[in-house]
């Protein structure tokens, strides 16, 4: 892996010789590399912010997915910074949609990462906050039944109560950020906040994503770009309704492998 920008004077020296390995040259980062590079911003002597990244693939034709699955799009690398990401998160921000096409299952906890994360205060492994208006899910499976960290439901006030108790009783932790069967995306941020879920990370799917954008509470994008194409009519990595102007947000860094992207964007 190699580092694009933001190029260094030693960045560009290890690129002319082609020997470096780690964070400013060549060769296979360490998750401890990776995990500096995608440190969450913090506010001073006041520890972390609430800050909201997402961290989603696309092809070269603006696919986020192959055949209803993101794996088929995605690569090694890929996955190393996937899983680098959750490590350093409270919690796992999902779509009800994508954890039935994605099979999720709760976070695990990684070896690698216990040290940094009893360090930071966090948990052994980070939460998942499932956001379902209708809670039409499966609670007998494992994301619910069996998590390190008690998943989160995020639901509105329309929201069935023979399911939510089904929910609870699976031991989901549930918790009301909508009216009616709407999840209001400002209200979830703020009430994972609330409950000291502050580096939050989302995995879309791609509505779920289109609606944060929407709502404006998106603080980066992580965006592997993959050098296929698939054409179809596979969704964007975003959908819903457009906003009425483009945000703009800016390039904070970007590295290669094999030919594949992996850009960070922060809103200015």
């Amino acid at each position: 892996m190699r580092r694009l920008f933001p190029v260094t004077d030693e960045t560009a020296a290890r690129a002319v010789d082609q020997e470096g390995a780690g964070p400013d040259g060549t060769g296979e980062w360490s998750l401890a590399e990776l995990a500096a590079a995608y440190a969450y911003p913090t506010s001073g002597d006041s520890g972390p912010r609430t800050w909201l990244r997402a961290n989603m693939v696309s092809t070269l034709d603006g696919a986020a997915q192959h055949d209803g699955r993101s794996q088929p799009i995605s690569c090694a690398a890929d996955m190393r910074i996937f899983g680098t990401l959750r490590a350093l998160a409270d919690v796992v921000l999902v779509g009800a949609e994508t954890v039935r096409q994605e099979g999720y299952r709760p976070a695990r906890a990684r070896t690698e990462f216990a040290a940094a994360r009893e360090a930071a205060g966090q948990g052994p492994a980070p939460a998942v906050a499932v956001v379902s208006g209708s809670l039409d899910l499966d609670f007998s499976l494992p994301l619910y039944t069996s998590p390190l960290v008690p998943t989160v439901v995020l639901t509105g006030t329309g929201a069935p109560a023979d399911r939510v108790g089904a929910a609870e009783r699976a031991g989901a932790r549930v918790i009301v950020a909508g009216e009616g069967r709407r999840v209001d995306p400002v209200r979830a941020v703020e009430a994972l906040a609330g409950i000291g879920y502050v580096r939050q990370l989302t995995e879309g799917g791609p509505r779920l994503l289109g609606q944060l954008v929407a709502a404006g509470v998106l603080d980066e994008l992580c965006l592997t770009l993959s050098p296929m194409l698939t054409a179809g009519d596979a969704q964007r990595i975003a959908g819903g309704p457009g906003v009425p102007v483009p945000r703009r947000f800016a390039l904070a860094s970007l590295l290669e492998e094999d030919g594949f992207l992996f850009g960070r964007y922060r809103r200015p």
